[in-house]
């Protein structure tokens, strides 16, 4: 095999300029300022081959949202507010300690303060309830619909464009369109995820002809015995913890004997030919380098060489850019479907921004904390604010927890606080005392009962602070996604970003589908459901 290139952090390899109808103009300014300024959210102009500009542009205000403001339209650039401080982390563990509810607009402070849980999913989250009318219950200022507005408009849809019944209708814990074989040890979430991601990378593999797939921070290996076992597949699975590649193949030859069981038991669903389980192979796949085991064909191939199909669910942090990589730089990678996660680990340069025209923008920086603030969900969150439990409290006691450990140790901030079972049974100070001992923190500190429960009595205004904050993640997201969307189109390649997975069961559902050949409408294809 030929001497293969190194990249560094910040490949460049094919394009030293960025194309000419790539305009750089601002889809988000995240430089921000001073508390009392928001950075400028412009629209950009739609480069050859980048999403359909219908999921980036924002949709006019409804007349609900018309009604609800009296203010005059504010100039471009002028929300209030900047978007740092629109943090989940923050919002939750420093609303106290940093007066968070004080660095909002007065107008915004009236509109959200005495908003109950479900009054936020449906206005501000924009998720109401089934059969709910949206209806306001005071005259909200212009700019905070205009950030709610901007919010969903520039975000990548999450929907999936496709209609069918749930498979988890009969049974919430089993798939009805999964054989009882592939269930078996397999959570709801997953059943869903490589059922989905396993017949679209069918379909993909069928439509480029390609001879492997190699499933990349493959885990457990559920998604590749879906793929080899269940759909025919030749499967080489990649993982680089040997306890999680031992139990792949432990479960392997469950799933074996069972369907050997059931083949036995009903004799028409004896599979032709024999099965390949997935070939497991215990590997770090460095991000910055090329990983030549991926590569290698798992049988002698005719002339002509192996066609490679990439794979990735929720391949974390740098994980999905060395997918992107391989794709890029390796003749034999012929298609691409990944699925990203875990923005926050990705390396800073190297893993953001990987395109020419998202590195053109100004002030496209996005520090930790919004990266981070990016993989919360933000529909199982408007589900909790509609039920309105006390699990909602857990933000505020947070809150709280963090002005003790402040006081205690000013040089202590934001320290990890590992999960409180069970925290709506507990008093506040109680949760107090069980936080500090998680932190190396002596739970007999003196506390100040008084203060506690004034902060208990801001619960209210805490939920808000976090529901603002969440209007951001899915455009965080977005700007991730549109980055290495447009780093493979720059390249000459063609690529798509599909809704493939239910986010009310998979939040992270966007997966990023490429190939080296043109597939025109068949992208539409990808996405459809099975009959």
């Amino acid at each position: 095999m030929p001497e293969r290139q190194r990249w560094g952090p910040d490949p460049k390899p094919f394009l030293p300029v960025p194309p000419a109808e790539f305009n750089p103009a601002r889809v988000l300014d995240l430089r921000g300022g001073d508390l009392g300024s928001f950075g400028a959210i412009s629209l950009p102009s739609r480069p050859a081959g980048a999403p359909d500009a219908g999921r980036l542009c924002p949709r006019p205000l409804s007349r609900g949202e018309e009604a609800a403001s009296c203010e005059p339209h504010p100039c471009p650039g002028a929300l209030p507010l900047h978007p740092g401080r629109l943090h989940h982390r923050e919002a939750a563990g420093e609303f106290f300690t940093d007066n968070l509810w004080g660095t909002l607009p007065c107008s915004w402070q009236e509109a959200l303060d005495g908003l109950n849980p479900p009054q936020l999913a449906t206005m501000l989250l924009g998720m109401p309830g089934e059969g709910e009318v949206v209806r306001y219950r005071s005259v909200w200022p212009l700019t905070l619909l205009a950030l709610k507005s901007t919010a969903f408009a520039l975000a990548f849809t999450r929907t999936p464009g496709f209609q069918t019944p749930s498979e988890f209708l009969e049974n919430p814990s089993q798939s009805s369109r999964l054989t009882a074989p592939f269930r078996k040890h397999v959570r709801p979430k997953k059943q869903h995820e490589i059922r989905r991601l396993g017949e679209l990378v069918k379909k993909l593999s069928d439509l480029t002809g390609c001879t492997q797939v190699v499933d990349v921070g493959s885990g457990q290996g559920h998604l590749s015995r879906f793929m080899s076992l269940g759909l025919g597949l030749l499967v080489k699975s990649i993982e680089g913890d040997q306890r999680l590649v031992e139990r792949a193949q432990r479960l392997d030859e469950a799933l074996l004997q069972a369907l050997e069981k059931e083949e036995k038991r009903n004799p028409k669903v004896v599979q032709a030919g024999p099965r390949h389980p997935p070939h497991h192979m215990v590997r770090w796949v460095d991000p910055t380098a090329l990983c030549e085991e991926l590569l290698l064909p798992l049988e002698p191939l005719p002339q002509g060489g192996a066609r490679l199909l990439l794979a990735g669910l929720h391949a974390c942090g740098d994980l999905s850019v060395a997918l992107l990589r391989h794709f890029s730089c390796c003749s034999e990678v012929a298609a691409l479907a990944s699925v990203g996660c875990c923005y926050m680990k990705l390396s800073d340069p190297g893993g953001y921004p990987l395109s020419h025209w998202v590195a053109g923008l100004p002030g496209c920086e996005l520090p930790y904390r919004l990266r981070e603030g990016a993989c919360h969900a933000l529909e199982e969150y408007a589900e909790r604010l509609q039920k309105a439990g006390p699990s909602l409290r857990t933000h505020c006691y947070r809150a709280a927890l963090e002005t003790v450990i402040r006081r205690a140790r000013p040089e202590l901030r934001r320290p990890g606080v590992q999960g409180i079972p069970r925290v709506h049974e507990l008093k506040i100070e109680e949760y107090v005392q069980r936080g500090l001992q998680r932190v190396g923190l002596d739970p007999q500190l003196p506390l100040n009962l008084a203060a506690l429960q004034a902060h208990q009595a801001q619960e209210h205004r805490v939920v808000a602070f976090f529901s603002l904050a969440l209007l951001l993640a899915p455009l965080v997201e977005t700007l991730i996604l549109l980055d290495r969307l447009l780093y493979l189109q720059e390249q000459g390649f063609h690529a798509e970003l599909l809704p493939i997975f239910s986010p009310e069961l998979s939040p992270r559902n966007l997966v990023l589908v490429a190939t080296k050949m043109p597939l025109g409408q068949a992208f539409s294809v990808l996405e459809t459901e099975d009959g």
